[in-house]
């Protein structure tokens, strides 16, 4: 998303299970590659969890495309 209107969006301000919701469908698109063994759902929803809590990562929407990522914080 690399669009200037994209709004960052608290992952505190959703509720748990909209959060869910947006992890798992961010986890789910992403196809990220975890080796031999298959990793479960719930396991990377909770590292994306993390990386939200820690401010490594953060939700933004785009207004003009009506999507919602989750991106790395630039430090």
């Amino acid at each position: 998303m690399d669009n200037e209107d994209a709004v960052s969006i608290s992952h505190r301000d959703l509720s748990s299970e909209a959060l869910r919701g947006v992890i798992e469908s961010f986890v789910l698109r992403e196809g990220t590659e975890y080796g031999e063994t298959e990793v479960p759902l719930d396991s990377k929803v909770a590292a994306v969890m993390r990386q939200l809590e820690s401010g490594e990562a953060r939700i933004i929407y785009d207004p003009v495309t009506s999507s919602v990522d989750i991106v790395p914080t630039r430090g």
